[in-house]
C-alpha cells in the first residue's frame, strides 16, 4: 500500500510540475502569428464589387504570386462580371478584368491595373497543411471588409462535392457569405488555401468551413493563365450512390453509382450508358465509394477516354466515354477564357415576376412554405415560415398574392413564426447582397446528382 501511494504522489508530482510549466508557458506549444506578418498578408486581400451602378458587395480576393499581375477569388465570387472593382486595406481602388474562369473547380482569375510599381501577393506554401495546424482566414465576411479569423485545420482532404474532383481542406477559422474568395494562410503568412464554402445547411458559419488547397489552386491558376488547364467536361448523367438501401433493393453490393437518367447527344449517351445501369469501375479501378468516380474521369481526359465497367441486367459490360468532342470547346467543362468578340446585343430584360418565379413556394393566408436555393427571395432574406403582410405598403390576402406582379423593385412586410416584423427589400433585377454558399449537401450526399 505505502509502494502505491508513493508513486500515486509521485505522479501527481509530475502532474502539477506539468501544469505549472502549461501556465507560465515553458512548455512547447506552437508559436504564434506575428502580428507585422499578418498586417503584410492583409495588404494582399481585397474586396470584390461590382463594376456598375448597383455597385453590389461580391465577396473577397487577393493578390497572386511573388509580382502579383492578378488576383485570384472564386468563380462564383465574379458570376458572370467581365469587370469587377477591387478594394485593397487602404482604400486603393481599380478596376480589374476577369480573364479566366474554372466554374467547375470554382476558380477565378483577375487581370490587375498597371500601378507602375510591384506589388506582393501571397505564395502557395511549400507544404501541404497539417491535421491540426493553426490557420487565419482573411477576407469580408459579411461585407465586413478586411477581418481575420483564426482557426485549426480539422480535415486535409475533404471531398465536398460529388461532382468536383478535388478535395478541400476543412477548417474552423470562422468564414460567412463574403469570406468566399478570401486566403487561408499558415502562421508565417504562407498561403494554405482559398476559402470557397460553409457547411450547407445554413447560410451563416458552424464551425465548419472549406478551402481549396493552395497546390490545386496553384496548378488551376497557372492552368488558366496558360490556358492548359483540362477543363472538365459535363457528362450528361444523372446518378446516385448506391447505398446500402439502393443495394438491397437491388441485391447488389453497396458500390458504384445508379444511372437515373442521361441527357440525349451528351457524353454518357454516346458511350451507351442508360438508365439502371450501376457504373462500377473506370478504367480498371473500383470506385470504392461515389465520390470516387469525377477523379477516375479527370485521370482519364488526358488520353481522350475512359472505359467503364458497367453492371446491366446482372452481367458486367464494358463502355467507352470519348471525351473528345466535348474537349474540344471548353465552355462546356465550365472553362471560360475571356473572350468579347461574339458580344453584340444587350439580353432583353424580363419586365415582371409572380412570385413563383423568384423562388417563393406559398401556402394559405401568404405563408411561405419554401423559398428556392440561391433565388432572389433567398437573397432578399425571405425564409420558410415567413408570413408575406403587404407590398410596397398594400395589405395583401391569398388572391392578391397570387394575381401579384413585381414589375420593380418591393418592399415587402413579413411576420415570422414568432410573431415578429420585418421589412425586406426584393429586387428581382439587381444582384444579391451576399454570396451564397453554392448549394448541395456536403460531403457525397447520396441524393441524384448531376455530373
Amino acid at each position: 500500500m505505502t509502494t502505491i501511494l508513493h508513486a500515486a504522489r509521485l505522479r501527481l508530482t509530475a502532474f502539477s510540475v506539468t501544469g505549472l510549466l502549461v501556465a507560465s508557458g515553458l512548455c512547447a506549444a506552437p508559436a504564434a502569428a506575428d502580428t507585422a506578418v499578418l498586417e503584410s498578408t492583409m495588404d494582399a486581400v481585397l474586396v470584390v464589387r461590382s463594376n456598375d451602378a448597383e455597385d453590389t458587395f461580391l465577396g473577397s480576393a487577393f493578390l497572386w504570386g511573388e509580382v502579383a499581375e492578378v488576383a485570384v477569388t472564386n468563380a462564383h465570387v465574379v458570376g458572370e462580371a467581365e469587370e469587377v472593382r477591387l478594394i485593397d486595406r487602404h482604400g486603393n481602388e481599380e478596376v480589374g478584368e476577369v480573364i479566366a474562369i474554372d466554374a467547375v473547380r470554382d476558380v477565378a482569375v483577375i487581370a490587375l491595373a498597371d500601378r507602375g510599381t510591384p506589388r506582393r501577393g501571397l505564395v502557395p506554401a511549400e507544404a501541404a497543411a497539417t491535421l491540426g495546424q493553426e490557420v487565419y482566414a482573411l477576407g469580408a465576411p459579411l461585407g465586413i471588409e478586411f477581418t481575420l479569423t483564426e482557426g485549426l485545420v480539422s480535415s486535409t482532404a475533404r471531398q465536398v462535392q460529388i461532382t468536383v474532383p478535388m478535395t478541400l481542406l476543412q477548417h474552423d477559422a470562422a468564414v460567412n457569405p463574403g469570406s468566399s474568395g478570401g486566403p487561408l494562410v499558415d502562421a508565417e503568412g504562407r498561403l494554405l488555401g482559398m476559402n470557397s464554402r460553409i457547411a450547407d445547411g445554413s447560410r451563416m458559419f458552424v464551425g465548419i468551413a472549406y478551402a481549396i488547397p493552395a497546390g490545386d489552386l496553384d496548378r488551376i491558376v497557372t492552368g488558366l493563365i496558360d490556358e492548359t488547364l483540362t477543363p472538365f467536361p459535363k457528362l450528361g448523367l444523372s446518378a446516385r450512390s448506391v447505398d446500402r438501401k439502393v443495394a438491397e433493393a437491388l441485391d447488389v453490393t453497396a458500390a458504384g453509382l445508379l444511372v437515373d437518367n442521361t441527357a440525349p447527344g451528351s457524353l454518357a449517351a454516346a458511350a451507351g450508358l442508360a438508365a439502371g445501369d450501376i457504373i462500377l469501375a473506370v478504367d480498371g479501378g473500383a470506385l470504392a465509394q461515389a465520390g470516387d468516380f469525377v477523379f477516375a474521369v479527370e485521370r482519364a481526359l488526358d488520353s481522350g477516354k475512359a472505359v467503364l465497367t458497367v453492371l446491366r441486367d446482372g452481367a458486367e459490360v464494358e463502355l467507352v466515354m470519348d471525351f473528345a468532342p466535348v474537349l474540344a470547346e471548353e465552355a462546356d467543362g465550365g472553362l471560360r477564357i475571356r473572350d468579347l468578340s461574339g458580344m453584340t446585343t444587350e439580353p432583353a430584360k424580363v419586365k415582371s415576376y409572380r412570385l413563383g418565379a423568384l423562388g417563393i413556394v406559398l401556402g394559405e393566408e401568404g405563408a411561405v412554405t419554401d423559398v428556392t436555393l440561391n433565388s432572389p427571395a433567398l437573397s432578399a432574406g425571405l425564409v420558410k415560415g415567413d408570413r408575406i403582410l403587404s407590398v410596397n405598403g398594400q395589405t395583401m390576402d391569398t388572391a392578391a398574392l397570387a394575381a401579384l406582379e413585381i414589375t420593380g423593385p418591393a418592399l415587402v412586410l413579413v411576420q415570422a413564426p414568432g410573431g415578429q416584423t420585418r421589412h425586406i427589400y426584393l429586387d428581382p433585377w439587381g444582384s444579391a447582397d451576399g454570396v451564397r454558399p453554392l448549394g448541395g449537401a456536403n460531403v457525397l450526399d447520396p441524393a441524384v446528382v448531376v455530373f
